[in-house]
């Protein structure tokens, strides 16, 4: 490698701008933003993005489910490209950083590549994947799930909203689905720039997180049927109680949880009764349930106690408790070659570092089973992240998109 290339340095103060400047797509009165995926500020943040990655030179195409890829030539076009990016849409009390700052760094490696004249032997390819954040249409990362043959095209369009309106729908109304099909962009690998969403880099004093796995994911959808009666005038034990019911499962799923720990999560986000009055005991209920671990032995434990311990409660409850398993995404375990890559970048940059496990899914999960993946962590503040408050340093941001830029350089070559 040149020396020029060595000693590059991504510019952090354009890097800062860009966040800021996308943060206000959506922005909320406590600092965060809200940007749900396929919504209108999603169109606006999208645009913006196509704007800056045709400003940079990149040829721009979009997939049939609204994914944006925008390719850097490289010296040798006979070479699969290398995959950079993440995403841009967020929760709904979502933050300035989980997936912008995986998107906007690698927008950011382009411009840097661009300022100093490099030449890659390989292409380079930005993508910002649809649908990351899983809290409008289900599952999570549905575009990259799709890309790696897990779904179909057709499958992911049809899937609803709590609106009723579909992926496709809601791609026609924001002018976002493509003309090429899923998968038509070829990559080498991807590697993902992302804030850690945990509380360890910040907590060990570390900048770069060298992600060498990622937890695998239950996601369940469930309903509870009870019977609805009078507040007042049905005796305790003759009740039938939905509520009720799904507070023992909550707290089941808790002692299970905790049982297998400590590589062991579990979370029931969502709640919805049917038809709630105040003096009415509730008789139906829909709920969500997320399971994790890295050890795909315990997920089939959480899996098997959980359905045991449900059943259980329905029987003793006099109620009938239905789970489905949406989604199960086994533990990943990324490139070593990959790996390897981004802790020498680290190394070579001075910057301190160490090897984690991926707590949230992401993207490059999902590509690691049918290329190379990897993935590069910056610290959060106080590990907060899905949540208004969160937040990162704009050294730590730098840090993290040389580390990813470096990483690039290694895998793609620089032309002579």
């Amino acid at each position: 490698m040149s020396r020029a290339a060595t000693n590059l340095q991504i510019d952090s103060a354009r890097l800062w701008g860009s966040i800021h400047e996308t943060a206000q797509f959506g922005a909320t009165a406590k600092g965060g933003v809200r940007r749900l995926t396929l919504s209108g500020e999603d169109k606006q943040v999208r645009d913006w993005f196509r704007k800056a990655c045709e400003d940079a030179g990149l040829e721009v195409h979009v997939d049939a489910l609204g994914s944006q890829f925008g390719l850097r030539k490289g010296r040798d076009m006979s070479k699969l490209p290398v995959g950079i990016g993440s995403h841009l849409d967020t929760q709904p009390t979502g933050g300035k950083y989980d997936g912008i700052l995986g998107t906007l760094g690698a927008l950011e490696v382009i411009r840097t590549l661009n300022d100093a004249g490099i030449e890659t032997e390989a292409p380079i390819c930005i993508v910002n994947w649809t649908n990351e954040e899983g809290s409008r249409f289900a599952p999570a990362m549905m575009a990259s799930a799709a890309y790696v043959g897990d779904f179909t095209t057709d499958d992911i369009l049809s899937r609803k909203d709590i609106e009723g309106s579909t992926v496709g729908q809601a791609l026609d109304s924001i002018g976002y689905r493509g003309d090429k099909p899923v998968g038509f962009q070829k990559l080498g690998c991807f590697v993902e720039l992302h804030i850690e969403q945990g509380p360890i880099l910040e907590a060990e004093g570390k900048t770069i997180g060298v992600v060498d796995s990622g937890q695998g994911v239950l996601w369940y959808d469930g309903k509870i049927s009870g019977f609805e009666s009078h507040a007042g005038s049905t005796p305790m034990p003759l009740r039938r109680d939905a509520l009720a019911t799904l507070s023992e499962i909550v707290l089941a799923m808790e002692a299970i949880a905790k049982k297998h720990g400590p590589n062991a999560v579990g979370t029931i986000g969502e709640a919805v009764i049917a038809n709630p009055s105040r003096n009415v005991i509730p008789g139906e209920i829909a709920f969500t349930m997320d399971c994790r671990s890295a050890d795909g032995a315990i997920m089939d434990a959480l899996d098997h106690d959980l359905r045991a311990a449900i059943s259980e409660i329905a029987a003793r409850r006099k109620v009938e408790v239905k789970i489905d398993l949406v989604w199960r995404k086994p533990p990943t375990h990324f490139d070593p070659k990959l790996i390897a890559a981004v802790e020498n970048a680290a190394k070579t940059l001075g910057y301190s570092s160490r090897r984690i496990t991926s707590g949230a899914g992401h993207d490059a999960c999902n590509l690691n089973t049918v290329m190379p993946a990897a993935m590069v962590f910056v610290p959060c503040k106080d590990g907060i992240s899905h949540n208004e408050l969160e937040d990162a340093t704009q050294p730590d941001c730098a840090a993290g998109t040389n580390v990813l830029m470096h990483t690039v350089l290694a895998i793609a070559g620089v032309a002579s």
